[in-house]
């Protein structure tokens, strides 16, 4: 099981962004843990000046906008 993290403030780009995520693993019959991450230190533990950003098992994958249903299919395939 992937742990996903979304992590920005809780805006509607972020929470479109957990939404999406969570769809499309359900749609693929991936399994995934999708936590929303609103701590400002813990958001930029990982480096992220621009929210909405993700992380895949600790490992930041993309920030600054909402991801494409492509991009978040190659990140739960992979």
């Amino acid at each position: 099981m992937k742990k996903i993290e979304v992590l920005g403030t809780g805006c509607k780009k972020c929470v479109n962004t957990a939404e999406q995520i969570q769809e499309v693993a359900g749609e693929l019959g991936i399994e995934v843990e999708v936590q929303k991450v609103t701590d400002p230190a813990a958001i930029m533990s990982y480096q992220v000046m621009s929210t909405p950003g993700v992380a895949i098992d600790g490992k930041l994958v993309h920030s600054g906008s909402v991801p494409n249903r492509g991009k978040i299919e190659s990140w739960l395939k992979a």
